[in-house]
């Protein structure tokens, strides 16, 4: 984008602002864009059109913490809202961040921020190691932003997965790097590694058991009563447990149980895609990962195949509640769910080689 293009988007933007920040006596939440319901095709050649999609306020948590995303119907990874949510807190203490967005929409993201907020960027969490969440991590770094993240996610940046073909992929630009760090003590479980107390709010970074990815983060917003709950529950499309790097299913029924400790009935969760949910919401997500894992184990146990596995059509009840549901991402999550049924291999800086299927 050049320079001039992004200051008459942010112009744009800002023209918008009237109707999408100012509202007195507002009850929070307010919804200003929904995530799209589809369902959506894409050509097997299809190639995402970078140029075309926007990134909008689409929700306010408060007067002073926005949530943006991106476009829908463009993006095959997340048709629904391009990229992964974007939340951002500001005020006279500064902007702080949570992830970055997909690096080729950076700009437009930094525009988006600025058509409601002159404020320095100061701070960058980022929830877990996905492109859609931390692609633009160097951008936002170069803005001002120091970057945190659990260490796992900065292991997992640093030694990146060689590629399809087997080739080491390009060594990560340093400055988008996590600089500020901590771990995950099941002792501590739910309680905060870090805490900023700025611009009227109690922000909590909470990290988590290896779930969605080995180093995620969830991100608590005391007086807003909200918390970004990143991407180990997701309500389009079926679950993704990103095995190899460090997740699990059953890390993923662990995040869900962490929340009886850190949420209360009313607080928010928003996760990275999909819909904003309250914690009972988590419930039936939760049986249905219990479902398929048994069901799959039992399957396992009689000496069945992967191929029979998927077959079988273990998601059929879950279809019609299930918003996105595409055959590929019922096969991954039954795959996922296959592989971890008689044990996963060890995690080690923040990966695992996970088995490969024909």
């Amino acid at each position: 984008m050049t320079k001039r293009s992004c200051l008459m988007l942010c112009a744009a933007l800002a023209a918008a602002i009237p109707a999408v920040v100012v509202g007195q006596g507002e009850k929070y939440p307010v919804t200003v864009i929904p995530p799209g319901k589809g369902p959506y095709t894409f050509a097997p050649d299809y190639q995402t059109p970078w140029d075309k999609i926007q990134i909008m306020v689409t929700a306010r948590m408060s007067p002073n913490l926005f949530v943006l995303h991106g476009s829908e119907g463009l993006d095959p990874a997340h048709p629904e809202a391009s990229g992964g949510r974007v939340m951002v807190l500001f005020g006279p203490d500064g902007v702080l961040m949570v992830d970055s967005q997909n690096r080729q929409v950076a700009e437009k993201t930094l525009a988006a921020i600025r058509s409601f907020t002159a404020a320095p960027i100061k701070v960058l969490v980022n929830t877990h190691i996905h492109s859609d969440h931390t692609g633009a991590n160097a951008f936002f770094a170069r803005q001002g932003a120091l970057i945190f993240a659990q260490a796992d996610l900065r292991a997992e940046m640093l030694r990146p997965p060689l590629r399809a073909n087997g080739q080491p992929a390009p060594a990560p630009d340093m400055a988008g790097v996590p600089v500020s760090t901590y771990a995950f003590n099941p002792g501590t479980a739910g309680q905060p590694a870090v805490t900023f107390t700025m611009n009227g709010e109690t922000v909590d970074l909470i990290p988590m058991m290896p779930s969605h990815t080995a180093g995620d983060t969830i991100v608590r917003f005391r007086t807003a009563n909200a918390i970004y709950i990143e991407d180990f529950y997701r309500n389009f499309g079926y679950p993704f447990a990103d095995q190899a790097n460090g997740g699990s299913i059953k890390g993923m029924l662990d995040a869900v149980d962490l929340f009886e400790k850190v949420a209360n009935a009313d607080t928010t969760l928003v996760p990275g895609h999909g819909t904003f949910v309250k914690k009972k919401d988590l419930l039936a997500y939760r049986a249905m990962l219990v479902d398929v894992l048994a069901r799959v184990t039992a399957l396992r146990k009689q000496g069945k195949s992967l191929k029979d596995v998927l077959a079988a059509n273990l998601t059929a009840p879950y279809d019609k509640t299930t918003l996105g549901d595409t055959q590929q991402s019922k096969d991954r999550f039954i795959t996922e769910v296959y592989d971890e049924a008689e044990g996963l291999p060890p995690v080690v800086d923040g990966k695992r080689t996970m088995p490969a299927h024909p």
